[in-house]
């Protein structure tokens, strides 16, 4: 079975919709301003019932949205390489395709990661001590959730390529490079049972030809 890569996928788009979420909302931080509630995001900041969008342009602020765009474009690019990888697409038969979706998740979790810290030292050093009453905000907890469930999705990725050679295409390159068909065969036997479908039909179709072919 696909548990491996099921998982992954299922983390990643959970993640991704965390991502774009928190990168858009206006709740990473919550304080009061002249006795009034106000919340700020990375796009705008609202105080009552009115929200504004911030014209300033401060550094942190920049590489924040910055790191939060670049990790949605990470995820969704290691979600297109495992959906190719999962419907056992023919494209890049050579291209590992859940390692590469791996290495995008796991570029998705640095940057997020990246993002946050910036914005986490910036917030307790400079806005905490401007700001008496304060806290983080929902937008900043998916913000770390979204971290949690992109790394969940690259160690899922990476777990099902070391299972399943035939699907990252090692089982294809391990023939073109002169490896014994029964040898292919028996590592599939090997591994399909528990994470895998398919590869004893395809192991037994190339020894079939293999023992046919004349000499």
């Amino acid at each position: 079975m696909y548990s491996f890569m099921g998982g992954g996928l299922f983390c990643a788009w959970v993640g991704t919709i965390l991502l774009v979420v928190a990168t858009a909302t206006d709740h990473w931080m919550q304080y009061r301003l002249s006795g009034s509630f106000a919340h700020q995001g990375l796009w705008r900041y609202c105080l009552g019932n009115k929200c504004y969008l911030q014209t300033e342009s401060i550094a942190y602020w920049n590489a924040t949205r910055a790191f939060m765009i670049l990790s949605s474009l990470c995820a969704t690019s290691g979600i297109i390489m495992g959906i190719l990888a999962f419907a056992q697409q023919p494209t890049f038969t050579r291209l590992s395709r859940p390692f590469s979706a791996g290495i995008m998740f796991f570029a998705s979790t640095f940057f997020v990661l990246l993002a946050l810290a910036i914005y986490t030292g910036v917030t307790v050093s400079f806005l905490g001590r401007r700001f008496g009453d304060w806290r983080f905000s929902w937008s900043y907890i998916l913000g770390w959730v979204a971290l949690l469930m992109t790394f969940f999705a690259g160690t899922r990725a990476w777990g099902w390529e070391s299972q399943c050679p035939w699907q990252s295409g090692r089982h294809s390159r391990g023939q073109d490079d002169g490896v014994s068909p029964t040898s292919s065969l028996a590592v599939s036997q090997k591994t399909d049972s528990r994470f895998c479908q398919k590869p004893k039909e395809e192991g037994s179709a190339v020894l079939g030809s293999w023992v046919g072919s004349p000499g």
